[in-house]
C-alpha cells in the first residue's frame, strides 16, 4: 500500500535527531513539517562525540564535508587515575582505527552539528520548519495523523515522528511509562577558549579522569580554538532539565583531593551549566498505527557511550530507508523500523549504565579495572567496540 495522504510527514522536535530525520526523509522525496515547542531552532549542550558508526550516517545525509569542517578528529581516547593522574589506558584513533572501520572518530561543539543539519534542511524545498509548536498529543485519522499544540494549532500529517526528548508527550501516549529514571548523576559542562586552558592539557585526545563516584571529560573543540570540559559526579541534589546553573561549591567538595590536573580544570570554570544524568529502560513499543519515537524519545541513555546523538541519527537514516522500502506504508514502515534497531539502542542503553560504574568505580574494584583495561592491546580495543562501531549496514539496520 503506498502513501495515499498528500499532507507532510510531520516531526515533533528540532534537535539533533528531528533534523536529522528531516533531512533523510526529504531527500528520498519526502515532504516534511518539523515543529518546535521554542520560539528559536537553538541546541543546548557543549561537546559531543562522534563514533565512526555516526560518519556513516553523515555520509547518508550528504554533511559528511560540512561536519568534518567543524569537528575535531582526536589521536586517542585516554583514561587517567583521577586520583593519581596515571594513564590506565590509551586507545589510539590513527590509521589502525580507521582501517577497522573505515571512518573516523571526532568531536564537535553541539550547536554546530545542529546548525549543520539546519542548513541543509533550509535548503531543502521539501521541509517546512516550525517554531512555537509544542506538540501536546495527537490522534489518528482514516488516512494520517492529526497533532495537536499547546498553542492550539492542530497539524494534519500522512505520519508522525515523535523526536521530542527525554520528556516526550508523544511517547507518552505511546507507551506510557512515566517520568524517567534519574540516575543520581550530575553533570557539569563547560567550554574554555583554547588559550585558558593549562598548556600541558591541550593534547589532542578525547581524555577522561576516572576517580570515586566521579569523572572529568576533556577534548578540543571547533578546530581546536575550543576546549569542552565536563565532569560528572554522583549527588543526591537534582534539578530537572538540561540546561540549569550548578553549583561550583559542591563540585569542589566532589572532586576534592583528586589530581592537580583535574583540579586546575575546575579551577578554570566561573560558570558552570548543569544537567541531571536520567535514561529509561528500553523498550519495543515504539510506535502507534503511523506514529513512531526517534532519539532520545525511544530510548534516552546516558552518556558513557557518547552515543546519543549518534543512535538518533542511525535512527533518523534507518526510518527514511523502511519509508522508502514499503512505499509510504507507514505503519509497516514504522513496524520494519523498530525491528531493525530496538535491540541495538537497547544494548547501548543497558552497556552505558555499565560503563557509568567502570568510570566510577573505587577501591578494589577500580583496581581490577585498571588491571584489566592496562593489559589491552589496541587490536582488543576495537574488537570490543566493534559491535557498536560496525555493526549496522549504511540504512542504519542491526547487522550483529
Amino acid at each position: 500500500m503506498g502513501m495515499t495522504n498528500d499532507n507532510p510527514i510531520l516531526i515533533s522536535g528540532g534537535g539533533i535527531g528531528g533534523f536529522a530525520a528531516a533531512l533523510a526523509l526529504s531527500r528520498e522525496g519526502y515532504r516534511v513539517r518539523l515543529l518546535e515547542q521554542s520560539d528559536t531552532f537553538s541546541e543546548v549542550g557543549a561537546g559531543i562525540q562522534l563514533g565512526p558508526n555516526v560518519f556513516r550516517m553523515f555520509d547518508r545525509l550528504g554533511v559528511t564535508e560540512a561536519v568534518n569542517e567543524l569537528a575535531c578528529f582526536p589521536d586517542a581516547l585516554v583514561m587517567m587515575d583521577g586520583l593519581s593522574g596515571e594513564q590506565i589506558t590509551r586507545i589510539p584513533l590513527d590509521g589502525d582505527f580507521r582501517k577497522r572501520f573505515d571512518k573516523p572518530y571526532g568531536v564537535i561543539f553541539r550547536p554546530d552539528l545542529h546548525t549543520v543539519l539546519i542548513d541543509a534542511c533550509e535548503a531543502s524545498p521539501l521541509i517546512s520548519l516550525s517554531v512555537n509548536q509544542k506538540v501536546e498529543r495527537f490522534e489518528e485519522t482514516h488516512d494520517g495523523v492529526l497533532a495537536h499544540t499547546r498553542e492550539g494549532r492542530s497539524h494534519a500529517g500522512a505520519a508522525l515522528i515523535g523526536a521530542d526528548g527525554l520528556w516526550s508527550r508523544v511517547r507518552e501516549q505511546i507507551v506510557g511509562d512515566g517520568p524517567p529514571n534519574v540516575s543520581g548523576h550530575i553533570a557539569y559542562r563547560a567550554v574554555l577558549p583554547i588559550d585558558e586552558v593549562p598548556e600541558h592539557l591541550r593534547i589532542n585526545s578525547a581524555v577522561l579522569w576516572a576517580g570515586p563516584k566521579t569523572h572529568l571529560v576533556h577534548y578540543p573543540l571547533r578546530r581546536g580554538e575550543l576546549f569542552n570540559i565536563v565532569a560528572v559526579f554522583h549527588s543526591d541534589r537534582y534539578e530537572e532539565g538540561w540546561d540549569s546553573y550548578g553549583d561550583p561549591a559542591e563540585l569542589t567538595e566532589r572532586f576534592a583531593g583528586q589530581h592537580d590536573s583535574v583540579l586546575q580544570l575546575l579551577d578554570k570554570i566561573e560558570s558552570w551549566r548543569m544537567w541531571v544524568l536520567c535514561d529509561r529502560e528500553p523498550v519495543k513499543a515504539w510506535g502507534k498505527g503511523r506514529v513512531t519515537l526517534l532519539g532520545d524519545a525511544a530510548h534516552p541513555m546516558l552518556q558513557y557511550l557518547a552515543q546519543g546523538a549518534c543512535m538518533a541519527t542511525e535512527d533518523a537514516v534507518c526510518l527514511a530507508s523502511r519509508v522508502v522500502h514499503h512505499d509510504g506504508d507507514f505503519e509497516t514502515a514504522f513496524e520494519s523500523y523498530r525491528d531493525a534497531r530496538y535491540l541495538r539502542t537497547g544494548r547501548v542503553q543497558l552497556t552505558a549504565r555499565l560503563y557509568g560504574d567502570i568510570y566510577h568505580a573505587a577501591g578494589v574494584t577500580a583496581e581490577l579495572r585498571d588491571i584489566m583495561l592496562n593489559g589491552r592491546t589496541p587490536d582488543q580495543a576495537y574488537q570490543g567496540v566493534s559491535w557498536l562501531y560496525g555493526g549496522i549496514d549504511d540504512d542504519g539496520a542491526q547487522i550483529v
